[in-house]
């Protein structure tokens, strides 16, 4: 047992929080939980719920620049679990947020598109299929593991 009881939050620093709010609140349709002002009445951290227990924490006020690319080390890509990956990606479309790669089965058996955030940060869209990889790695482990 690692001590470790699931997954927080990832804190993304952003260079236009404007920008990011309109697309991960506004677009994506993640809820703005609540937010940390600074003394000067300023935005520190905003976060956004993706479910009661995960968090999205947005730091305004990143250098410019964009988010590395997939072949840098560190955080390669956020991923999303959707339900339905058709309707997900229609309603993004229709949202204004274009997906990056076609809809597609990945070699672990699910159904998978890209999108790209304002900071170039880039998010991978999952939806799991009944017999997955992880689904069958997750069965196959030893009780109470």
């Amino acid at each position: 047992m690692t001590g470790i009881s699931g997954f927080g939050h990832l804190a993304l620093k952003v260079q236009d929080l404007a920008a990011s709010l309109d697309f991960y609140r506004d677009r994506l349709g993640l809820a703005e939980m609540t937010r940390l002002v600074n003394d000067r009445g300023e935005a520190w951290i905003v976060y956004l719920r993706i479910t009661d227990t995960v968090f999205l924490e947005l730091f305004p006020s990143g250098h410019p620049g964009r988010a590395a690319d997939e072949a840098a080390v560190g955080v390669n890509h956020i991923c999303f679990a959707v339900e339905d990956i058709e309707a997900t990606a229609a309603r993004f479309l229709a949202a204004g947020v274009p997906l990056t790669s076609p809809i597609q089965s990945g070699l672990d058996g699910n159904r998978g598109a890209w999108i790209e955030d304002p900071d170039g940060n880039r998010i991978e869209l999952m939806e799991m299929a009944p017999d997955c990889l992880q689904y069958r790695a997750i069965s196959a482990l030893p009780a109470g593991r």
